[in-house]
């Protein structure tokens, strides 16, 4: 395994002083140096699945009859709960996990975010070949990372029935933060139709959970805000491109109900506390398709880590966490009195919620409830409407037959301006737009970034068309302090402070009539190899979002440090939103041999065809 992976960053005594004057909490001494699994109130054994410890683990998985939200349901279970236990390991041992498939079908699990050989990555067909009905397969890994990851199911859609938990690593050396206690919050979102049923409603309708369509009493009330002519221009854009404006989630609350450690809304479960304690919440966003925007409303929260890894201290209102991601928190609450944990699906079609609460069986008011937001100009920046002037045209001349029905946000019923299918656009080669300026297309900040002798821009960066001091859609920054990607910042710099010896640029593509997602225009099945890493090489990888849908882009076994403006301080994430129109850039040291998993964590978007495999050598 690669040193530059595996580095520990035992942090020196002026760098917890000054993680702790960032924290309010004065002196070293009150940090409490002990490392927090040494401290009985430092951890929690009441995660609502029950817990299963390291180093040596056994889990069996089988679809049994569990009660999901009071009515009868059948999902995959992992030592008989659904979603699973949550796993523990500790930074510096070695862990052994039995799992054995009780299904009549294969499977797998995977280690969201792990650092570990490749054929214990767990991703069927790629380094690993799954396990078939009726075997056990050990996973033997060293740990030498800490913090807050999930794990699931890679085989089929056995994701969304439930195949997933929560996986803690505590830390061999003291951590910069200190807190009282933690609650491990896992959101799901489950439904009672069979995944595949799902899957073929997607295909034959992209709408066909979207409930929250545009009235005719939408169109009077734009109108009194904005003015006739403004609303009419709107509207006969959206028709023109046969594009719905609320295609905020392919898969809605029409069919999902969310889930808080595998509880609905009505059931409530507490999240128990002392007053004056500081509590430590780890989210983790283990849904299949949905994103959350989570708030605990009269309660400040202090954002501490992202994926896993520590950043400097943030403190926030609300914060969006899109699916695979996690983020560690820190609240205080001062009152012997109840709080909502409220997390809002991004298309506000429902909510998962829990109670913060010094005792059993209380409960806070849940807030109101916000409307569905309509996507704007912005969202269209990879879509030409702005200036597009060094892009080659050709094969798309007077753009009259641009078929925009396959252009993912486009709704079902799509017909006319028949010809081009963007999902293979033949006249551009996205591979290489060496030609077009992103800098210059609608909706991107056209931030200045310094450009190195060989053209290469500097690292570190904001990089040119990313949006990253957005939340995203439905969010009104002035309604309370939401994090946003600018705000994270490394609590210290990576080891490996090489400038990228080349870029690779990415395009996430789709076709949503098709219902088939893509990078390049090429659905997995379409690729004829992987995308080749060169071993211990320093990259730059640029993902261009060329669809009108928020797209959390993973890959296993490497760091991606996203290029967020915050110099040598850049954080470290396994998982990267995208929004639409949207371009991100992250540096990666290509430091793990072998073949891995690159995908949209969208589930069906990943069954789809947004996958590829990334192979190091």
């Amino acid at each position: 395994m690669a040193r530059s992976s595996i580095i520990s960053h035992p942090l020196s005594r002026r760098q917890v002083l000054k993680g702790g004057a960032a924290l309010g909490l004065g002196s070293a001494a009150a940090m409490g140096l002990t490392p927090a699994w040494a401290n009985p109130w430092g951890r929690t054994n009441v995660y609502a699945q029950g817990v299963e410890e390291g180093p040596e683990i056994s889990l069996a998985i089988r679809r049994e009859s569990i009660p999901i939200d009071g009515q009868e349901a059948h999902p995959i279970s992992i030592n008989g709960t659904s979603p699973g236990p949550l796993i523990r390991l500790k930074e510096g041992q070695d862990a052994v996990l039995r799992v054995t498939n009780l299904l009549d079908e294969s499977t797998s699990i995977h280690w969201h975010g792990l650092i570990l050989p490749p054929e214990m990555d767990g991703v069927p067909g790629v380094s690993f070949a799954g396990i078939a009905p009726g075997e056990t397969f050990t996973y033997r890994f060293p740990v030498r990372q800490n913090g807050t990851y999930w794990y699931h199911s890679h085989s089929g859609l056995q994701e969304q029935l439930g195949h997933a938990g929560p996986l803690i690593i505590d830390a061999a050396e003291r951590e910069p933060i200190r807190y009282d206690r933690e609650h491990v919050l896992l959101l799901t979102d489950w439904t009672f139709e069979d995944p595949m049923s799902v899957f073929r409603n997607l295909k034959t309708m992209e709408g066909y959970y979207n409930f929250q369509e545009r009235t005719i009493a939408d169109f009077f009330a734009d109108v009194r805000e904005k003015g006739f002519s403004q609303t009419a221009e709107m509207r006969g854009m959206w028709a023109k491109m046969r594009m719905s404006s609320r295609d905020i989630a392919d898969v809605t609350g029409s069919t999902y109900t969310y889930l808080l450690n595998g509880h609905s809304p009505q059931e409530n479960w507490n999240a128990l506390f002392k007053a004056g304690e500081r509590v430590r919440l780890r989210v983790i966003n283990g849904s299949a398709m949905s994103y959350f925007d989570v708030r605990i409303p009269s309660l400040k929260m202090t954002i501490v880590a992202a994926d896993g890894q520590p950043v400097q201290p943030v403190p926030v209102d609300e914060f969006r966490i899109g699916v695979a991601e996690t983020y560690d928190v820190l609240v205080s609450p001062e009152d012997d009195r109840a709080y909502t944990i409220f997390a809002e699906a991004m298309d506000r079609s429902g909510y998962a919620r829990a109670t913060l609460a010094p005792r059993e069986g209380m409960q806070a008011e849940i807030p109101k409830r916000r409307q569905i937001a309509d996507r704007g100009m912005e969202a269209m920046g990879a879509h030409g409407m702005g200036d597009m002037e060094g892009m080659d045209h050709s094969g798309m001349s007077n753009m009259e037959g641009m078929d925009h029905s396959n252009m993912p946000g486009m709704s079902g019923d799509d017909a006319g301006m028949e010809g081009m299918d963007h999902s293979n656009m033949e006249g551009m080669d996205h591979s290489n737009m060496e030609g077009m300026d992103h800098s210059n297309m609608g909706g991107m900040s056209g931030e200045q970034a310094k450009v190195g002798e060989n053209g290469i821009l500097i690292a570190g960066e904001a990089q040119p068309g990313s949006r990253y001091d957005q939340a995203g859609i439905g969010i009104d920054p002035n309604e309370r302090r939401v994090l946003v990607y600018r705000d994270l910042k490394a609590f210290t710099p990576w080891p490996d402070r090489r400038e990228p010896g080349r870029e690779l640029e990415l395009h996430l593509t789709g076709n949503m009539e098709r219902y088939m997602w893509s990078f390049d225009g090429k659905k997995f099945s379409e690729v004829t190899g992987p995308i080749h890493f060169v071993k211990d090489e320093r990259l730059r990888l640029i993902l261009i979002n060329d669809t009108m849908m928020e797209h959390p882009i993973h890959l296993h076994g490497m760091w991606m440090e996203l290029e967020n403006g915050q110099g040598e301080l850049i954080p470290r994430k396994h998982t990267l939103n995208v929004k639409p129109g949207e371009r991100v850039s992250a540096l990666i040291t290509a430091d793990a041999e072998g073949s891995w998993a690159f995908h949209c964590h969208l589930l069906y978007h990943m069954d789809a065809g947004m996958f590829r495999v990334v192979q190091v050598s």
